[in-house]
């Protein structure tokens, strides 16, 4: 992949990627996708659910069909940790250091 092909894109206005937010970011970078290879900065998001993560899915499906890649980078440590619990952070990873070391059963509970 040339470097000239892909650009890094940062949720400025969203801190939780939730449901009825997660449509926005995916008509938002839908077309981009398509069109060029993207990486996600995730520092702005502090929560994420399942439909935040159906979103990244999506966009991310989306960018290999169209011969791209798509991946995240600078997730917060709660968003990292639900990424690597369910394993999106191996399919979504560009860059080292995105997953979080595992948490004691206890703080999962309280997350």
């Amino acid at each position: 992949m040339n470097q000239l092909e892909s650009i890094t894109y940062r949720v400025n206005d969203l801190y939780e990627l939730v449901r009825g937010l997660d449509q926005a970011l995916v008509y938002e970078l839908g077309p981009i996708v398509l069109s060029q290879s993207v990486c996600l900065d995730l520092s702005g998001i502090a929560r994420i659910d399942a439909a935040g993560l159906a979103a990244l899915i999506s966009l991310w499906r989306d960018a290999h069909r169209a011969g791209h890649e798509f991946s995240l980078v600078n997730p917060s440590h709660q968003v990292a940790r639900i990424l690597a619990l369910i394993g999106l952070d191996r399919m979504l990873a560009k860059a080292p250091g995105l997953t979080a070391p595992p948490a004691p059963l206890a703080d999962m509970a309280a997350a």
